[in-house]
């Protein structure tokens, strides 16, 4: 049996990365003296690994995360003012449910969403 440990972010800056994936997520930020990365501890499942690197060519897939929220434009908000940018919002109805999602970008262009079920 395998553990996901980390979620890996290839990124320019793993010190502004992880100050804002951090706070985005209520991390907390693992000590590591002898390592060119950073590490942000989640409460429950994986960490997040922010290392200086490439981001690869046009056709490796990019990370991209999903969040779930009561209130998804609080959320947002919240996720602007630490530094996230707004892509686009968008709605989609099923028989019983309505999601509504918005498309962010972390500081370094790395996409995720916060989506809201009614």
């Amino acid at each position: 049996m395998i553990e996901l440990e980390h979620i890996t972010f290839a990124c320019e800056d793993p010190e502004e990365l992880a100050t804002f994936w951090q706070r985005a997520v209520d991390g907390e930020r693992r000590d590591l003296p002898s390592f060119d990365s950073e590490i942000v501890d989640r409460e429950r499942g994986p960490a997040l690994l922010f290392k200086e690197m490439p981001k690869g060519t046009e056709r490796d897939l990019p990370i991209h995360l999903d969040f779930a929220a009561a209130d998804r434009a609080t959320a947002v908000e919240r996720l602007t003012e630490l530094g996230a940018s707004v892509r686009e919002t968008k709605t989609e109805s099923g028989e019983g449910y309505t999601a509504t999602w918005t498309v962010l970008e972390d500081p370094e262009g790395n996409g995720f969403c916060v989506t809201e079920y009614e």
